[in-house]
């Protein structure tokens, strides 16, 4: 582990986005800065946007008689005077060295390491917003779930974080309920991180053998190496700075140091696709599970369509994403497997589908009803995912995945569902 007698500076953590996941992460963050005081600062910036409101009823900081809970008051005040987020994340208690930031570009200002975690539709805007005010070597972790998907082509959140930016960005994503989390429920998550070759700090040294100098390919310095590969293989348009020797490196370690909690539990891995693709496909799969829970069909029913479409998500990926994606990162860690477990045991996309069902109404209509403005990510996923596969040819590799968007469509029944899924045709 490194230490100040190697290092002399600290990274310091910005969390980007503060509400129920923003917040519980950042709550997170800042336990493991102060525990880890050689590696990084103990403040950490959360920034905040700003909005007024007041401490409601149901906060355990609600006083009938104070101002904070009868008049409006900026939403970073309540949360730096209550350590408490208490619209987002009400009566979870916040560490003191979190600090909530109105000013995007404050609180992005010398930090080297950036956690992204807001609503996706938000990252162009953001990004653009921090250019110029960001250190050129930061780097970056996304706590987005999902990709954006389009008939051209399928593009992960945590890379065009790092294209508008120029940076490298990783990606989280697991089985994460945020409230559990911020509980301190026992949880794991995943960490895809794939460290760019000139973060190395043991670059291969000039050495000779008994058989003669070592190949100069050998001598390679990999910290002159500004290109590094996205998660297709091909070469990043991104060049990237290299971080200053005085900061400890960020890698594997460091990424765990951050993140692990007693409570939380992280694998670091390297497949940044695998992990993505894992949070966004499940959205349909749990869609598909919901509708035969709807129907009554039992917990066998469940588990048939938790499984097929566990083996579509290893292929989509496998397909798409064929120079990166490894499969035991969809049958192995909590980005995959344990996520889809938790999305078809009782996730909004199964519970609307189900309700759907029961109701026998569109999943449309209990969307309009239940999620209090909120948008599903499954029926926007499985629509542009139909497309993308449409537009290629595939869509009778992925029945299962090409069923559930027939079936919200209206053009077959649910109870088609298992003809759909051998690849038969209605």
């Amino acid at each position: 582990m490194a230490t100040l007698g190697v290092y002399s500076k600290k990274h310091k953590v910005t969390v980007v986005g503060s509400g129920n996941w923003g917040s519980a992460i950042a709550k997170i963050v800042a336990e493991n800065t102060k525990e880890h005081p050689d590696l990084f600062e103990e403040e950490v910036q959360m920034w905040v946007y700003e909005e007024e409101t007041t401490v409601p009823k149901t906060s355990k900081h609600y006083d009938a008689g104070s101002k904070f809970s009868t008049q409006p008051h900026k939403l970073t005040k309540l949360i730096n005077h209550f350590h408490d987020n208490v619209k987002y994340l009400p009566n979870i208690t916040l560490p003191p060295n979190l600090i909530a930031n109105p000013s995007l570009q404050e609180s992005v200002h010398g930090s080297s390491i950036l956690i992204f975690n807001l609503p996706h539709q938000f990252i162009g805007g953001l990004c653009d917003q921090m250019k110029g005010h960001i250190l050129p070597y930061a780097r970056g972790i996304s706590c987005i779930k999902g990709v954006s998907v389009d008939r051209e082509d399928v593009r992960l959140f945590s890379e065009s974080i790092g294209d508008k930016l120029g940076i490298y960005c990783g990606a989280l994503s697991g089985a994460n309920i945020a409230n559990e989390v911020a509980q301190e429920k026992f949880s794991e998550t995943t960490i895809a991180y794939d460290p760019p070759p000139m973060d190395s700090r043991n670059p291969t040294p000039k050495a000779t053998t008994p058989q003669g100098p070592t190949p100069s390919s050998s001598q390679l310095d990999l910290t002159a190496i500004n290109e590094h590969k996205d998660s297709k293989g091909k070469t990043s348009k991104v060049k990237l700075i290299v971080p200053p020797s005085e900061l400890p490196p960020i890698d594997h370690n460091i990424i765990k140091s951050l993140f692990h909690r007693p409570y939380f539990h992280v694998q670091v891995v390297s497949d940044v696709a695998g992990v993505s693709l894992g949070g966004a496909l499940k959205n349909i799969v749990a869609i598909a599970t919901g509708f035969v829970a709807g129907l009554g069909w039992g917990d066998n029913a469940k588990a048939a369509v938790m499984r097929v479409g566990l083996l579509e998500m290893v292929k989509f990926g496998k397909m798409f994403f064929s120079n990166n994606v490894q499969t035991k990162t969809f049958t192995e860690e909590s980005a995959g497997v344990a996520d889809l477990i938790t999305s078809c045991s009782g996730g909004r996309n199964y519970r609307c589908a189900k309700m759907s069902v029961e109701r026998k109404v569109s999943i449309q209509q209990v969307e309009r009803e239940e999620l209090n403005g909120q948008m599903l990510q499954g029926t926007s996923t499985a629509e542009d995912v139909f497309h993308f596969l449409k537009a290629r040819g595939k869509e009778s590799e992925f029945p299962l995945l090409v069923g559930t968007y027939r079936i919200l469509h209206g053009e077959v029944r649910v109870e088609d569902l298992p003809y759909l899924m051998e690849g038969k045709k209605k």
